[in-house]
């Protein structure tokens, strides 16, 4: 089942989202020394609660079983765009399609919103991500590289 965070969530939500970026990190070299504002190690419940509470942020959490074993959030752009963000699934919970439910529910909320794209940021050398991400009809953009990261950011959009 996939509902709305509350405020009692985002301690779960952060591990959550740190062991989930964290095989991620671990797959490309990433450390706290190395990219520290990479998601496994800059997400904090002081960062989870300021989306939430004063952004306003929607999101959400796949929940089975009483456990929370997915998340992600949304960000708008402008009125056309969002961006999906922080998209994971608990990797013992992983090749379940419960991303692909994460995805497609996304989908729906972002037009729900009005809005008619749908974009993310991912590492570009995480191949893998970009094709699954592609498998949905994401269409890659470019690539950025960012000083405070040791990879390269790839962006996807999707239209809705």
């Amino acid at each position: 089942m996939i509902r709305p965070i509350t405020i009692e969530d985002i301690p779960l939500c952060v591990s959550l989202i740190c062991e989930s970026f964290g095989t991620v990190a671990k797959e490309f070299g990433f450390t706290e020394e190395n990219n520290p504002r990479f998601t496994a190690f800059a997400t904090t419940e002081d960062t989870l609660r300021h989306q939430l509470c004063v952004e306003q942020r929607p999101m959400f959490v796949y929940e089975e079983n009483g456990q929370i074993v997915g998340y992600y959030s949304l960000h708008r752009h402008d009125e056309n765009a969002c961006e999906l963000s922080n998209l994971c699934v608990r990797p013992d919970f992983r090749h379940r399609k419960i991303g692909e439910e994460l995805v497609q529910d996304a989908a729906a909320k972002i037009r729900g919103m009005g809005c008619r794209l749908m974009r993310i940021g991912i590492v570009e050398e995480n191949q893998r991500l970009r094709r699954w991400y592609e498998g949905f009809g994401f269409v890659h953009l470019g690539t950025k590289k960012f000083d405070s990261f040791t990879f390269t950011c790839g962006f996807l959009e999707m239209p809705l």
